[in-house]
């Protein structure tokens, strides 16, 4: 049997604060929207029409996590996704609770010709 070594607790708070930064879904929403290029902020802003301090909160934790990248252009600050990956990552999890949704759903199905 291999035996299992302990992770280090600084590794574990590491990966635990890069999945918390999908638990919000503000930044599910921004995410979206950079998906195929970069965006300023008041684009941002106007398309998830909430604040700007709001949507900059949110772009930054993105930022400092090496998810998004940020140039400036004059008085703008246009943001886009550095890391890719994190398509993958979001791709992976929504396949997921799709095959469990439908699931669910022949389960309804079959209970509700029953009864």
């Amino acid at each position: 049997m291999k035996q299992v070594l302990p992770i280090p607790p600084e590794v574990v708070q590491q990966v635990a604060e890069y999945f918390s930064l999908l638990s919000e879904p503000m930044r599910l929403r921004l995410l979206h929207l950079l998906r195929d290029d970069e965006k300023c902020v008041q684009e941002l802003v106007e398309a998830t029409q909430t604040s700007q301090a709001n949507v900059s909160k949110h772009l930054k934790v993105m930022w400092q996590a090496g998810i998004l990248s940020r140039r400036s252009e004059g008085t703008c600050a246009y943001y886009r996704v550095e890391d890719q990956m994190i398509f993958d990552l979001c791709n992976r999890v929504c396949d997921r609770l799709a095959t469990r949704l439908e699931q669910q759903a022949r389960s309804f199905r079959i209970l509700n010709s029953k009864l």
